[in-house]
């Protein structure tokens, strides 16, 4: 059996047209009679054909890859809006080039730009770099999208989540529950989507008198959440808003060690509903925020820049409340918690 590999030659020799045709057919270029497209696909489909990757970048002027920027690969909601990105971009025949600014932001911009060098285009997902210096990352790495910022009079396309309606809705189902003393174990300071939620319970408080809601810095990592311990005891609170689910999770940990019960003694909420929210102990109560739609969403504009298309309009997603196990009614026993679980007299 031979393992030759046909050429664009052999295939323009069979359907009768020129290579320029045939380039163009592959590429997905418009501009080629239907019929004749149609046979062209053909003939390359007999022949197994299939154009090279570098060959078609050259031709085109471009790597075929996008860069995608985070802050933290280690967080499952960056990698699902890594995975949504990826599955869209692989259809249309480009690759994903993945930087990881771990959580520094001051590191963040050199990256965008070496990322954008390499690449045709660029995603930059939940920068945390301030307002002026996004604004010149902006300006030198066009064609880009934003995910999770809202560009300040930029024109770049944007996807964003309503954060600060997500945290209300989120504190408001605890108040529902009879909770007047909120905890929120805040992320990172750098981060655009935590001074939303800030502003947003702020509000919050205001709108409840009755309530007292308070707030501890945090971070955005399962071990800033296991160290939390002695802040969440301490603060008198029955129920705690942690920055996202990792936080959470690593807050379930201690307090599981410590002997708290959740919700009967602490309700304890995240957010993002990454994937491994249900399956905690207890299930994690948290807001769904879609992840994979947010990547998937962010290429489609991405493309459309590329192709030289219309913009679609940025995207606002609002996330959804998935109450589970760990919230309940407020603990209605007058005192607070010790590092044992045991109620003591305040």
């Amino acid at each position: 059996m031979s393992s030759r590999v046909p050429t664009i030659a052999e295939v323009a020799r069979e359907a009768g047209v020129s290579r320029a045709t045939v380039s163009r057919v592959m590429n997905g270029r418009s501009t080629v009679d239907p019929d004749l497209a149609s046979r062209v696909r053909e003939v390359a489909a007999g022949l197994n054909y299939s154009p090279s990757r570098v060959a078609r970048g050259l031709s085109l002027g471009r790597t075929q890859t996008v860069g995608l920027l985070v802050p933290d690969l280690g967080n499952p909601m960056f990698q699902q809006v890594l995975r949504g990105a990826n599955q869209a971009a692989t259809r249309a025949g480009y690759r994903i080039l993945v930087a990881d600014s771990i959580e520094e932001p001051h590191r963040e911009a050199e990256l965008a730009i070496e990322a954008r060098r390499r690449c045709d285009a660029l995603i930059l997902c939940s920068p945390r770099m301030p307002e002026d210096e996004l604004a010149q990352v902006l300006a030198s790495t066009h064609p880009v999208v934003l995910v999770n910022r809202e560009p300040q009079g930029t024109g770049a396309p944007a996807l964003s989540v309503d954060y600060a309606a997500g945290i209300r809705d989120l504190a408001e189902h605890l108040i529902g529950l009879g909770h007047e003393r909120l905890l929120y174990l805040a992320g990172p300071a750098s981060s655009a989507s935590n001074a939303a939620r800030v502003r947003s319970l702020d509000a919050v408080a205001a709108q409840y008198p009755h309530v007292c809601l308070t707030r501890a810095d945090c971070g955005s990592m399962i071990d800033d959440g296991y160290r939390a311990l002695d802040v969440v005891l301490g603060s008198g609170t029955t129920a705690v808003l942690a920055f996202n689910d990792l936080v959470a999770f690593g807050l379930l940990g201690k307090l599981n060690e410590a002997g708290v019960r959740v919700p009967e003694d602490l309700s304890v909420a995240g957010f993002d509903d990454i994937a491994f929210a249900k399956y905690a102990t207890p299930s994690l109560t948290t807001m769904s925020v879609p992840q994979m739609d947010l990547g998937r969403h962010a290429w489609e504009r991405l493309h459309q820049l590329l192709e030289g298309e219309p913009e679609s309009p940025s995207l606002h997603l609002r996330p959804r409340l998935v109450a589970r196990s760990s919230t309940g009614p407020a603990a209605r026993r007058p005192g607070g918690l010790t590092t044992d679980g045991d109620r003591t007299p305040r």
